[in-house]
């Protein structure tokens, strides 16, 4: 009994220091230039679109992949919305199917390896962008690169925690296979 009391209150410990670590260390963008085969915007946060479309207008990637969108929304309402001429607009490819980020994550590996990418930038909401880079990563063949290009957010320590939490079920259930 009192071993288990020690190791409950050990991995209370490590599960608040491991959260510190977390919340302290949001990922960051991308290094200005760098360039990847591939982009892939999830969508669900502010300045997400906003990036890929930079990255896009950069030439910081050949393709975008917009995964999550909505069904209700039309590819031209989403041109419009994002600023991008039709020319640019045909660099884009919508994924419909993700409502989570797995899916996004078989979403992203089928696009990537379809277009036969040899590196990809992830780009979501800094708190989101750890658990999106694992679940993709266990999708994808090891020796395709990923980037996170993080977008600054504010999140709240509720947000925080709730995303903490979820990371580390993600990769419980990634390590166990």
């Amino acid at each position: 009994m009192h071993l288990l009391v020690v190791f409950a209150l050990l991995a209370m410990v490590g599960v608040s220091l491991g959260f510190l670590l977390f919340a302290a260390t949001l990922p960051q963008p991308a290094a200005p230039g760098l360039v990847t085969d591939g982009a892939v915007v999830l969508t669900g946060g502010p300045g997400r679109l906003a990036r890929g479309r930079e990255v896009l207008a950069k030439g910081l990637a050949q393709r975008l992949l917009i995964s999550g969108v909505d069904r209700r929304v039309r590819p031209d309402e989403l041109r419009a919305a994002m600023g991008l001429s039709e020319a640019q607009f045909a660099a884009v490819d919508l994924g419909f199917v993700a409502e989570n980020t797995r899916a996004n994550a078989a979403e992203v590996a089928v696009w990537a390896q379809a277009n036969q990418f040899r590196s990809i930038r992830v780009i979501t909401s800094d708190f989101h962008a750890r658990r999106a880079r694992l679940e993709i990563a266990a999708r994808l063949p090891e020796d395709v690169g990923i980037v996170v290009d993080a977008v600054a957010s504010d999140p709240d320590l509720r947000t925080l925690m709730r995303e903490y939490g979820k990371y580390l079920a993600a990769w419980l259930l990634l390590g166990l296979g």
